[in-house]
């Protein structure tokens, strides 16, 4: 049996609470074994994630010993096991900051086509020198299975309407813990990557119209500040030990604040699927920063690390049509519709389409094990008639 991830969830009538979600389908509730030997309880006790992120990697070892332990007989806890699908998940952690980094290589050579493809150098100059991302809003970032209301915004001159051009993005979410940094002071990469306490299934959702007018020569904002989904069980970095791997090759070497051991990605495959068919097959694999840097680069100035902040790897793609984390890259911008197998051609998502990201890692002794899966559909913008 495989833990999945921690999340924090309601039974139906009751109080919400943590659990441990395994990947038979069910959910320990942490809040039945209080009469148990249960360690850290005025952590695991808990409504949400908060408290155990603030502890940090030591608190976070014990812990995940102890859930060994209790899944090596898991018999006994049949009384405190609940079927996932008769729970109500909820956001298991408070979003102290959110920030969308731009990750992976092949997306940035993918944007950059569709939009300059007369530019031999299709990357701008520092993305190979340090991480690139963009600060978000921690307010909207909301848990699997919230429906997304289709944005307004600016789509060109004089052109204020609903979006046109709404667009998922598969990325991966590193959910950063221990006690807070102190303002000025950098943390080095290995202190960063011991900050990284798990990963969850980030849909960057994205108003392509929007973004595009409003991003020259500043980052998006109304674009990306609509909603941001994430999986609600969390998948301890611990529990992914076997997925660990070393970076891609990089020229020029990253400067000395992001060189070290602690430099490791992560072998991870996301499937995504619109109205229950899938369309793409996003590897983590080829992430050229990982999150050990991105969370060092991002103190590197100054900034302060806090518990529950939240990393986003930006959009992952690999190198085939299949592998593109995003409808931007999968239709070029529209120009080469999907084409589904109800018959329909999408160039971008429509009213009442449902967007499903899930991913599996390899497993400790071999085959696949899940990570949780992040889910959300699209409802009509307020006042679409004004298209």
């Amino acid at each position: 049996m495989t833990v999945v991830g921690y999340g924090a969830f309601r039974p139906p009538g009751r109080h919400q609470r943590l659990g441990v979600l395994t990947d038979d389908g069910l959910v320990l509730d942490l809040s039945e074994l209080a009469g148990l030997d249960l360690p850290w309880p005025e952590l695991l006790l808990q409504p949400t994630l908060d408290a155990l992120l603030t502890a940090g990697p030591a608190v976070w070892r014990e812990v995940h010993g102890w859930l060994a332990e209790l899944f090596a007989d898991p018999a006994p806890l049949a009384p405190y096991r609940r079927p996932v699908g008769g729970v109500i998940p909820a956001l298991s952690f408070t979003v102290a900051d959110y920030v969308d980094f731009f990750a992976c290589e092949q997306h940035a050579v993918n944007a950059a086509r569709i939009f300059r493809p007369e530019d031999p150098d299709p990357l701008p100059p520092s993305w190979r020198h340090q991480p690139m991302g963009y600060h978000g809003r921690a307010g909207t970032v909301v848990a699997s299975g919230t429906e997304i209301r289709r944005p307004h915004g600016q789509r060109g001159p004089g052109d204020v309407g609903p979006t046109r051009m709404l667009d998922f993005e598969a990325e991966l979410g590193y959910v950063l813990g221990g006690p807070a940094s102190i303002l000025g002071e950098p943390v080095t990469l290995a202190e960063a990557a011991e900050r990284v306490f798990g990963v969850v299934l980030l849909n960057d959702w994205s108003a392509r119209d929007v973004q595009f007018f409003e991003s020259r020569p500043l980052g998006p904002l109304l674009g990306k500040a609509f909603a941001t989904s994430v999986s609600t069980w969390v998948t301890p970095l611990d529990r992914l030990a076997a997925a660990r791997i070393p970076p891609p090759p990089r020229e020029p070497e990253p400067p000395e604040h992001l060189l070290g051991p602690a430099d490791r990605g992560l072998d991870l495959t996301l499937s995504v699927s619109v109205n229950g068919e899938v369309i793409a097959v996003p590897p983590a694999a080829g992430l050229y920063w990982t999150p050990g840097q991105l969370a060092a680069h991002l103190s590197s100035g100054g900034a302060v690390l806090r518990p529950g902040d939240l990393l986003g790897s930006g959009t992952l793609s690999g190198p085939d049509r299949e592998q593109r984390g995003c409808l931007l890259e999968l239709t070029w911008h529209g120009r080469e519709p999907l084409a589904l197998a109800d018959g329909a051609e999408i160039g971008y998502l429509r009213d009442g389409d449902e967007v499903l990201i899930t991913a599996s890692a390899p497993g400790v002794g071999g085959g696949r094990q899940p990570l949780g899966e992040v889910r959300g559909r699209v409802l009509p913008a307020v006042g679409a008639g004004s298209a």
